[in-house]
């Protein structure tokens, strides 16, 4: 078990490495990201059902401690994994622009009525400000989509119970959500690629990073602010 531990921690370790080695934008380690990320998914998922039938076992303390910090790893490298895949991926999906024009009131209220059944389950009641002049944009629908899924969902995950989303006359679209479990270090970090799986529970991780890198390829801009324990998401085109 001490073996099996210590393997799991230096592919955690491998994998990070070639994280960091990503940003060089080599296709070729793209492509090898986006393969390793895929063929680890099944076998680590047969790691942690296994793990659940054996901690189900009567064990001894040193045998639960060493299968605790298994279970931990096990965990980090199928979340890293899936985030490695998705961002890789994703990215593929959007090379080319399909621009048109777009009324940004429409299609926020109907983003927002997507979400619905998922604000009810969390017992959220949005508060949503949109103006009644239309904001025309020429952008990608797919890729718009994209965008605020990812947004939408990072807020929810994050949110203390509210949500608040806005378009004001200018077109300034504006989600916010109490959210004490941030801070403004966290914040600087929140479209960071970069992320380890520590700080990617905690930040945005790769969601927003997606989100910025579109909101980029249709001439858009995104910031974040924390104010107050509120954090703030800001997407203007």
């Amino acid at each position: 078990m001490k073996k099996l531990a210590n393997v799991l921690n230096k592919s955690l370790k491998n994998l990070r490495q070639l994280e960091l080695e990503y940003k060089n934008g080599n296709q070729e380690l793209k492509s090898s990201i986006t393969n390793i990320s895929h063929d680890l998914r099944t076998p680590l998922t047969a790691i942690r059902a296994y793990i659940d039938l054996i901690n189900g076992e009567t064990l001894q303390p040193k045998q639960k401690e060493y299968f605790k910090y298994i279970d931990e790893k096990t965990k980090d490298l199928i979340e890293l994994t899936e985030q490695l895949f998705d961002f890789t991926k994703s990215l593929e999906n959007y090379k080319d622009l399909n621009k048109k024009d777009i009324c940004l009131n429409s299609f926020l209220e109907n983003i927002m009525g997507s979400y619905y059944a998922i604000f009810k389950a969390k017992n959220i009641e949005p508060k949503i400000s949109i103006t009644r002049n239309k904001i025309i944009r020429e952008l990608d629908e797919n890729m718009l989509s994209r965008i605020f899924e990812n947004i939408i969902s990072n807020s929810l995950k994050y949110s203390d119970g509210d949500f608040n989303l806005t378009l004001n006359e200018n077109g300034l679209i504006t989600i916010s959500n109490k959210s004490s479990s941030l801070d403004k270090t966290s914040i600087k970090k929140i479209f960071n690629r970069y992320f380890t799986v520590e700080n990617a529970r905690k930040e945005g991780g790769v969601g927003l990073s997606i989100a910025k890198q579109l909101v980029e390829l249709n001439s858009g801009t995104i910031k974040a602010e924390y104010k107050d324990k509120v954090l703030i998401i800001s997407v203007y085109f």
